[in-house]
Formats: structure tokens, C-alpha cells, sequence
């Protein structure tokens, strides 16, 4: 058995839909083959991969297009809710090598999409970038006030960002909880999921100030109200 089906079989063990499994193992097994040249998920086998894309399809009821993901690495949460909800996503990742990986992907999966291969302090800025997104995403490891301060400014007012956190304590969660108005965000609702994970869903109320996000670095080292 191949490593694309494996990860089908994993994936219909795991109760994901017969008509996305096919595209969702084609996207698992180029993961894994670059994977192996250069470093684009921790994960290295189909047992390790599965789990990373079912909890990305998970992510994809709660998305509104079009849809941006801020870090998008390997292409986790991004291409399988491309694959899933057949919206058009933006990519914005920084790193030359998963840009470029990401790009191939979209052609090899025939999806509709692009890749912005800019830091996201950087992208945010950009008109036809910012505040033009019904959905935001990211997986990013970083705290959850910085990965708000990167997603919501590329947010329009009404749309939401999906952010999927593992546990959080009192403190990163008052952070956001804070951080979210400064933003012109508010915390709609967390949303637990098994083993303690999370989605954050942060609903934009107002544009948001230009002076955020703050310049190339500042928010993961200095993470607002954190």
C-alpha cells in the first residue's frame, strides 16, 4: 500500500467524506514527498499526517469565503478546506520553498487559489489585500494575540477568523480577549474540541487601525495585552 492509500484509508477510518478523500491523499502524499527534501511538517508518515488534515477539514464549516490563511507552511489548514469548500484561498507565506510548494500544489489539485510569498506584516498592508477577506485562518504556534494581530487585519468588517489553538490558560485567553478591541475584533465564541483542542472564532467589528499589524516581528515577540 502506497502512502496515498494509506492516508485514504486513514481518512475514511476517520469519517471524512468519501468525495473529498481522493483530493485530500493526493495533497497528504506531496506533503510527505517534499516533506522529505525540505522541512514543511513535523509530521513524516501518513499516521502522522492524518490527524493534522482531519482537523483542517474540522476547520472548514466554520470559514466564510474568500478566505485568506496567514502562515500557511505546508499548506495545513489551507488546502484542504480549498479542497473541501471549493473556495478560492490566499496563501500568505514567507518562506521561498513553501511558497513554492504551495503554488505546485494548487496546480497539481487543480484548486483556486494563490500564494502571497510576503511576511503578513508586510501583506496586510497591501490594498488589495487588506480588510478584503470574509474568512481568515491559521495554525501558526505562536500566541494567540499574535496570530490575531496577523489575521484580522486582512479581515472586512463582518468576516471571521478561525484560529486553532490547543490548551489555553487564563492568561493567553484574557490576552485575546483584550487584544480583540484594540484590533477592531471581539471574541465570538471558543469552541473546545476532543483531546482540549480549540477554535478561536473572531468576529471583526470595525476596521482596523493602520497602525496594526505592528512592523515585521513585533508581533510574536511583543504579543498584545500578553
Amino acid at each position: 500500500m502506497n502512502e496515498r492509500e494509506r492516508l485514504a484509508e486513514l481518512l475514511s477510518e476517520a469519517g471524512i467524506e468519501s468525495r473529498f478523500i481522493p483530493a485530500l491523499a493526493h495533497f497528504g502524499e506531496l506533503l510527505l514527498e517534499t516533506n522529505r527534501r525540505f522541512n514543511l511538517s513535523g509530521a513524516d508518515s501518513p499516521e502522522e499526517l492524518a490527524p493534522h488534515i482531519v482537523d483542517s477539514v474540522l476547520v472548514a464549516p466554520f470559514v466564510r469565503a474568500p478566505v485568506v490563511d496567514v502562515g500557511s507552511g505546508g499548506g495545513l489548514p489551507a488546502i484542504p478546506i480549498a479542497i473541501v469548500t471549493g473556495a478560492p484561498i490566499t496563501m500568505v507565506e514567507s518562506t521561498t520553498k513553501k511558497a513554492a510548494f504551495l503554488e505546485a500544489a494548487l496546480a497539481q489539485l487543480e484548486l483556486h487559489g494563490s500564494v502571497i510569498p510576503e511576511r503578513a506584516e508586510l501583506a496586510a498592508r497591501h490594498a488589495d489585500l487588506r480588510e478584503q477577506f470574509a474568512g481568515a485562518t491559521a495554525r501558526a504556534v505562536a500566541s494567540a494575540p499574535s496570530v490575531l494581530e496577523l489575521t484580522v487585519p486582512f479581515l472586512k468588517v463582518g468576516g471571521v477568523a478561525v484560529l486553532q489553538r490547543g490548551k489555553m490558560d487564563e492568561r493567553e485567553r484574557n490576552a485575546v480577549g483584550d487584544a480583540a478591541p484594540m484590533l477592531g475584533a471581539e471574541v465570538a465564541e471558543e469552541r473546545v474540541l476532543d483531546g482540549g483542542r480549540r477554535l478561536l472564532l473572531i468576529r471583526k467589528v470595525a476596521p482596523t487601525p493602520q497602525r496594526f499589524p505592528r512592523r515585521t516581528g513585533v508581533p510574536e515577540k511583543r504579543p498584545l495585552c500578553y
